[in-house]
Order: structure tokens, then sequence, then C-alpha cells
């Protein structure tokens, strides 16, 4: 699994992105594909807990990852080594990805084998959150050194995902972190979001993400 091919994506041109996003879902529908998109701030843990559930998912779904960043192709090499599909998209210096970019993405992945398609978005809780990727479901992690706050500071962010994971619950001792303030304050901006609190690192709180996933990857692939 050495070796990593990487994807030079290009900032679409069409101005009506969300037109683009429709279709792109319509297209994944049809082809029994469902894709996650998974936003975080860098250091979240977003690769460990795709990692985690790779590890829980892959010997029930075909699965493939785009990971999406400025520069490096780090991560496609780690996601590579758990046995499963994995590009790296480079996204020529932009803070995010649109639809047209991530169809571009999944072509060179290819979804003909992969029930289950995971695009790893560039690390930031602003730009990402401003551009539909034509994504099956969003979801966002937030770890506990983060704060508390931070669905006050970026309300788009947490308005827009299904599900929010709470990573590193095994340091909360050590932080000024309220798990229940941090929901309610995500609640405040998205009453429907699913909250679910992990530790990548040790797997609690895993098997809940795993079972939601898998419940929304059914319904969609059915």
């Amino acid at each position: 699994m050495g070796n990593v091919r990487v994807v030079e994506v290009k900032r679409s041109i069409l101005d009506d992105n969300d037109l683009d996003a429709e279709k792109l879902r319509k297209d994944l529908k049809e082809s029994k594909t469902f894709l996650l998109n998974l936003m975080s701030s860098p250091g979240s843990g977003k690769t460990t807990t795709l990692t985690r559930t790779i590890e829980l998912l892959k010997d029930k779904y075909r699965i493939g990852v785009m990971e999406a960043d400025i520069d490096s192709d780090v991560d496609a090499i780690k996601i590579a080594e758990c046995g499963v599909k994995s590009i790296q998209l480079h996204t020529g210096g932009m803070c995010h990805l649109d639809a047209d970019m991530t169809r571009q993405g999944i072509k060179e992945l290819g979804v003909e084998d992969v029930d289950f398609a995971v695009l790893e978005n560039v690390g930031n809780l602003v730009c990402p959150a401003e551009f539909d990727t034509g994504s099956t479901k969003n979801a966002m992690i937030l770890s506990v050194p983060e704060g508390h706050d931070k669905p006050l500071k970026y309300p788009l962010m947490f308005s827009i995902c299904d599900v929010v994971l709470i990573n590193k619950i095994d340091v909360m001792p050590y932080f000024d972190f309220d798990l229940e303030k941090c929901k309610e304050n995500i609640l405040m901006r998205n009453p429907n979001a699913k909250i679910i609190p992990i530790c990548a690192k040790t797997g609690e709180g895993m098997e809940e993400w795993a079972r939601w996933l898998s419940e929304k990857i059914e319904e969609s692939i059915r």
C-alpha cells in the first residue's frame, strides 16, 4: 500500500455550486454509494477517528477515502494502510472543497466497488461549511481541548452537520470543558443534530457512532 495517487483538484468555474451538489447526490444515490463529508479543525482527531471507523465497518462495507489537504499525502498513506481505497486530493491552496472538486475526486476514486465513501475535508471550521460537497451526510468532530463554546463561535459549521462527534473525552478532567453545556450549544444551533461523545484513541463511543453510520448507509444504498 506504499504509493498513494495524488489528484490535483481544480475549483469549479460554475457559480451554482448547489446545483452541482444536488446532481452529485443524485448520481451517488443511483450508484448506491453513501458519501460522508467529515469536517473539523486541525488536530481534532479526524484521521484517528476515521481509522477506527474503518476498523469497525470494513468487513461490512467496501470503503473508499478521499483525503483533502492543501498539500502532503501523509493522511492518505495512513488510510491506505488500513486496507481500503485511498486517494489524496490537493486543493491548490483552497481551504475547502466544492461539489465539482468532490466530483473530480469521486471520479478518480471510482465508486463502482465502493459502498461507503468518505471525504475527509480540509481542516478548519469556516470554509468547508460554506460549500455543499454533494455528500449524503455531513459529520464534524469537535475535540475537548477546543472548548465547549465552539458552536457559538462557528454557527454555520454546527448548523449544517447531521452528526457531531465530541472527541477526546478521555482528557475532559484536564480541561475546562462542560459536556452538557457543549451539547446545549450544539442543539441551539441545530436541534436535529445527533451528538455522540467519543474517544477515538481508546474506542469509547465508537460503537454507537458505527451503528448510527451503518443505519444511514443502509437507508441510502437500499
